[in-house]
């Protein structure tokens, strides 16, 4: 076989396996839209990652993630999410879970030097719902 055949024959591989789906990587790029749009300071998309059951430590709802956000969106002008280290993975009993592990800083600013940030140890649970990975409970050290 010549080496160009073999080359198309790679290129083809790798188009094909891009094409499947990957809950994996669908979870991961969930994952990074909520960075995202944590920190494009949009809270009806935020809305929309959060699965209907949506918890946070316990004891929060959706309400409580819609109005902390805004405040939090209010407030400072520049919201920033850096994520130090991040795991992910789909649940191998129930293929319809997804976590997240990470140590994250949020910070917020008004200009460059921000005014107000914290680290956090945050665990994620996700839950496939049609297709798509949202966000059903989050808990944070």
């Amino acid at each position: 076989m010549s080496a160009w055949k073999i080359a198309a024959l790679a290129l083809l591989m790798i188009l094909a396996g891009c094409g499947r789906d990957d809950p994996e990587a669908a979870l991961q790029q969930a994952a990074e839209q909520l960075q995202t749009t944590l920190e494009n300071k949009q809270v009806g998309d935020l809305m929309e990652l959060l699965h209907a059951d949506f918890q946070a430590q316990r004891q929060y709802d959706q309400e409580w993630a819609r109005r902390t956000a805004t405040l939090m969106f209010l407030r400072h002008r520049n919201v920033r999410v850096i994520a130090l280290s991040q795991r992910s993975w789909v649940d191998p009993t129930y293929p319809d879970r997804g976590h997240t592990e990470a140590q994250v800083t949020l910070a917020g600013a008004e200009s460059l030097l921000p005014q107000q940030a914290g680290h956090y140890q945050v665990r994620l649970e996700w839950r496939q719902d049609r297709g798509e990975w949202q966000l059903a409970r989050l808990e944070w050290d």
